[in-house]
């Protein structure tokens, strides 16, 4: 009998997301993301959604024992190399990912908080924001908010002395209040700061700010750009890279998926995940 010789594996990574109709951000974007950077996408489902690329209409989570059974029968068959979670949809949920992810404690584990749409859409309530806090954060390798969601974190914690909402809290300061609940590292990323570059700053555990990186800002406003930075993230240190190295490197890749975004509908444009197999080749007369 003839045997095909064995092929060795492309990183394989778990994402515990929402499913976006559109293909825009959730599910769709991590699937998207991971497959271009060289990864094989593993998809457990936590939440259903009614969505194009201007808003959310609706969400209905999927019932925790489901989430459960669809990771742990991924696990059973193949070794993860990553954990990316985005929108859990429930506190149920975060519960049961939080004890999923806290058996493979040698992963990385990268968490998206979703809060809320680009346009603005509750995604999350306040129960489910203190389970995140309480369970997911302290197992968390890296947190990679914005700035409203981080200062959105912190008020939940009561981490705050000004502001009502933790608005008027510095963003590295809200960063350490995270780190203190446990994530070993937390980017905050400045897509919403007023700034004429976007600034992305990397946190580490006991270090404070490791490197900050500028990028030009560009028009518009672009459907699932948080779900394409974890998820690039993900991917990196699912293939071995050392956490500064795949965070500058996802970075890189988000912002070129970014500027080659289109605009599909009459909402957000969506990034181009796979820019790089859309460039026209260059001809020899060129």
């Amino acid at each position: 009998m003839n045997h095909r010789p064995a092929t060795p594996l492309p990183p394989i990574v778990l994402s515990f997301a929402a499913s976006d109709p559109s293909s825009g951000a959730g599910m769709q974007a991590d699937l998207m993301t991971l497959s271009a950077l060289g990864c094989h996408p593993l998809s457990v489902i936590t939440a259903l959604t009614v969505q194009d690329t201007v808003g959310v209409g609706s969400l209905l989570a999927v019932a925790a024992d489901c989430v459960e059974a669809q990771a742990r029968t991924l696990l059973e068959d193949m070794p993860v190399a990553a954990f990316k979670v985005g929108l859990a949809g429930s506190v149920e949920n975060i519960a049961v990912i939080a004890g999923i992810v806290a058996d493979y404690p040698a992963l990385p584990l990268i968490v998206d908080p979703v809060l809320a749409s680009g346009r603005g859409d509750k995604l999350a309530d306040d129960e489910m924001i203190a389970g995140l806090c309480e369970l997911l954060l302290p197992v968390t390798t890296i947190l990679t908010p914005n700035s409203l969601e981080a200062h959105r974190l912190v008020s939940a914690t009561g981490g705050y002395d000004a502001g009502g909402d933790g608005s008027e809290l510095p963003l590295g300061d809200c960063a350490q209040k995270l780190l203190d609940l446990g994530c070993r590292h937390v980017l905050l990323t400045g897509t919403h700061v007023n700034t004429e570059r976007v600034i992305n700053a990397l946190y580490r555990q006991g270090v404070g700010l490791v490197r900050s990186d500028a990028w030009d800002r560009l028009p518009g406003s672009y459907h699932g750009s948080g779900c394409t930075l974890a998820s690039a993230i993900a991917a990196n240190l699912a293939s071995g890279r050392a956490v500064d190295d795949a965070v500058a490197a996802a970075q890189d890749y988000t912002w070129r998926a970014l500027a080659s975004g289109f605009r599909p509908g009459m909402g957000q444009f969506i990034p181009d995940r796979f820019f790089a197999t859309r460039q026209r080749p260059r001809l020899l007369d060129d």
